[in-house]
């Protein structure tokens, strides 16, 4: 998974997500892209733990440059 982030505001331009559940995980970029959300609106968001969905956290941390886990 990887956010695509306009580099002076932080709106979410794209998102690449390959696997499996994917469809299951667009979602909510979808709606973050929809209200000109930013990656770190996403990352401020609670996500469970341990689910597929912390995988977009992390990707929003990394468009910031702050990812937790690699």
């Amino acid at each position: 998974m990887k956010i695509l982030a306009d580099k002076r505001t932080d709106r979410v331009l794209g998102v690449h997500i390959i696997g499996a559940e994917a469809g299951t995980l667009i979602h909510e970029a979808v709606l973050a892209m929809e209200f000109g959300g930013s990656a770190e609106d996403i990352a401020r968001t609670c996500h469970a733990h341990p689910t597929l969905a912390e995988a977009m956290k992390e990707a929003a941390f990394d468009a910031a440059g702050r990812v937790i886990h690699i």
